[in-house]
């Protein structure tokens, strides 16, 4: 499947907070959506990524307080983005390299959605699942045909 498919499948709502927004506000957003990250806009440019890895290494193992400390002083803010264009397997290598678990998906400079690892794992999968099928059913339709002696 394509990165717009993919997208398609998930709930089309991207979470997203300000660089501004104190930790606990973003953590109970993550929380509320069931999500592991939330991209840190500011005029509608990323600027950031908020995850649930930057809290705990970051903000816990700090000694700071999340109701005190804005995501800016904590996010990953090397974004890595991918376009529509991009595939599971270049997404899956990108996560792998870099040791990242959410990818931005943007259209220009524009954000259209996000995909974590989860995601990418779930359409290998499937991807790998429908070609065992086929595959078994290309050597069912061989061994069913005459052989010809």
């Amino acid at each position: 499947k394509s990165l717009k498919q993919i997208l398609a499948a998930k709930p089309s709502a991207v979470h997203t907070v300000a660089p501004d927004t104190p930790i606990f506000t973003a953590l109970n957003l993550m929380a509320e959506k069931n999500v592991g990250a939330v991209v840190v806009l500011e005029a509608e440019k990323i600027v950031g990524v908020f995850s649930e890895r930057d809290y705990a290494r970051k903000v816990v193992l700090a000694g700071k307080t999340s109701k005190d400390t804005p995501v800016r002083e904590v996010m990953t803010t090397k974004v890595i983005c991918i376009s529509l264009e991009d595939d599971a397997p270049h997404c899956m290598t990108l996560m792998t390299e870099k040791r990242i678990r959410h990818l931005p998906v943007v259209e220009g400079d524009r954000l259209i959605g996000i995909v974590s690892i989860g995601d990418i794992v779930k359409e290998v999968l499937s991807h790998h699942e429908r070609l065992i099928h086929d595959l078994a059913l290309e050597r069912m339709t061989f061994l069913n045909q005459p052989s010809g002696y």
